[in-house]
């Protein structure tokens, strides 16, 4: 009898690190669901080459900041799928422009919160009764490197504490949900920007950074391959890790005495 494929859901996965974690998860034999907000053309062009490989793949558009949307994104993918065996919660708002806290609109404070801390908790309270059910599961978070420090990161209040709660959680549900056959892992990449999120590392290997100690860019590829280990049969005694992915970058910038970046 032919084993069933498992299914991933990779939340904002039609660019960047959420697109490279698909295709390398489909070189595995995995079924995938392309998640999107805006990026229909590339969700749907990315589902084309996904299918090339010899697997399902279907793009759902969803708002993951969003209640509803992220309850239809689930029925939606049961409904095409049957079920979701691996969710990687790769979609969250983040405002790159350095601001104060204080400057912050209320809703923007709300908007980042749903995004990043509470969205990631109500999709993973979805998933994770047909997970039980079958006892195996794969949950993946997104952090930013030294999360598990819980240090200050000036300008960006609301995103890391909103980051840093999540490490907690992560570390929480691992616990909990172990016995299950779920393992929950925090992934936390450097500071990988532009074209490399979804350039390979042999693309950038020749390429110097003057900012990263490994002496090179980082790419999705970095990112996409340890993702793809943490989904393995085998990988289950590996839970509630908060991994950093970041050439040893210290991405938290250092701040002058009047509260603004020594670099832009």
């Amino acid at each position: 009898m032919e084993q069933q494929r498992k299914t991933a859901l990779i939340t904002g996965s039609a660019k960047g690190l959420g697109k490279m974690t698909a295709l390398l998860l489909a070189d595995q034999g995995l079924d995938i669901i392309v998640n999107y907000v805006n990026s229909k053309q590339e969700a749907e062009e990315l589902c084309g080459r996904i299918r090339q490989k010899g697997v399902k793949c279907e793009a759902i558009q969803a708002n993951v900041a969003r209640g509803e949307d992220r309850e239809r994104l689930v029925d939606e993918a049961v409904r095409r799928f049957g079920s979701i065996d691996i969710l990687i919660n790769n979609a969250g708002p983040f405002i790159r422009e350095r601001r104060l806290f204080r400057d912050y609109k209320t809703q923007e404070i709300l908007d980042l919160m749903q995004g990043n801390l509470l969205g990631v908790m109500h999709l993973d309270h979805l998933v994770i009764p047909m997970m039980r059910n079958k006892q195996w599961g794969r949950i993946i978070h997104f952090g930013f490197g030294h999360a598990a420090e819980a240090r200050g990161w000036p300008h960006r209040a609301v995103y890391a504490a909103a980051k840093v709660g999540l490490v907690s959680f992560t570390k929480t549900l691992a616990v909990e949900e172990a016995a299950s056959g779920i393992t929950v892992n925090m992934i936390c990449p450097g500071d990988i920007v532009g074209d490399n999120k979804e350039r390979t590392i042999r693309e950038v290997e020749h390429i110097h950074d003057d900012e990263s100690p490994r002496g090179r860019p980082g790419t999705g590829e970095d990112i996409a391959r340890v993702i793809r280990f943490l989904c393995e049969e085998r990988s289950d005694f590996i839970t509630g890790n908060i991994m950093d992915i970041s050439g040893g970058l210290d991405p938290i910038r250092a701040i002058t005495g009047n509260g603004t970046a020594k670099k832009p």
